[in-house]
C-alpha cells in the first residue's frame, strides 16, 4: 500500500471486509494512541490514551459514514458499505502510523484523503471526479458539523 497504492487497491480481494479492515484500523489506532502518549506525556495517560484511540477509530467511522451518505444521495454507482469502509479504514490506518508525530498532520491528512480517493477509484470503481466530489462534500460536512459544536464546547468550559 505504501509503495503502489493504486495497484494495492486495484488488486484488493472482494473478500476483504469489515473484520479485516477493523482489525488493521484497531492495531493502527492502538499504535497511534501509544505513540501519542509517549510523545506528549499527559498527566492522565490512561484517560488520554482512550481519547486518542476513540478519536482515531471514531473519525474513520464518521468520515466513511458521511462519504457513504454522499454517494447514496448523489451517485448511481452503488458499492457496499463494507467495501467503502475498507478503503477508509486501510487509508486511515496506514496514515495513523505516522500522524502521531508533531506537525505531521500537515502531511498525513492530505495523504490520507489522496489514498481514500485512490481507493474509491481503484477499489470501488468511481470516476476520479466522483471521488473528488465525495471527498470534498464529506470534508465540508465534517468541518461544518464540528464548527457547529464549538459554541457548545465553549459554553461547557465557560469560555464564551
Amino acid at each position: 500500500m505504501l509503495k503502489e497504492p493504486g495497484r494495492f487497491f486495484g488488486e484488493l480481494p472482494w473478500g476483504v471486509g469489515m473484520k479485516q479492515s477493523l482489525g488493521f484500523l484497531s492495531v493502527s489506532s492502538l499504535f497511534f494512541a501509544g505513540a501519542s502518549l509517549v510523545s506528549n506525556t499527559p498527566v492522565n495517560p490512561l484517560f488520554m490514551g482512550g481519547i486518542f484511540f476513540i478519536n482515531a477509530m471514531g473519525m474513520v467511522f464518521i468520515a466513511a459514514g458521511l462519504g457513504y451518505m454522499v454517494i447514496t444521495m448523489t451517485m448511481r454507482k452503488r458499492v457496499t458499505f463494507a467495501r467503502f469502509f475498507t478503503v477508509y479504514a486501510l487509508s486511515s490506518g496506514v496514515t495513523l502510523l505516522a500522524s502521531w508525530m508533531p506537525f505531521f498532520i500537515w502531511l498525513t491528512e492530505p495523504w490520507k484523503w489522496w489514498l481514500i480517493g485512490t481507493g474509491m477509484v481503484k477499489c470501488c470503481g468511481f470516476r476520479p471526479g466522483h471521488a473528488v466530489l465525495v471527498i470534498g462534500v464529506s470534508v465540508c460536512i465534517m468541518f461544518l458539523f464540528f464548527w457547529s459544536l464549538l459554541p457548545i464546547l465553549f459554553s461547557i468550559r465557560g469560555l464564551s
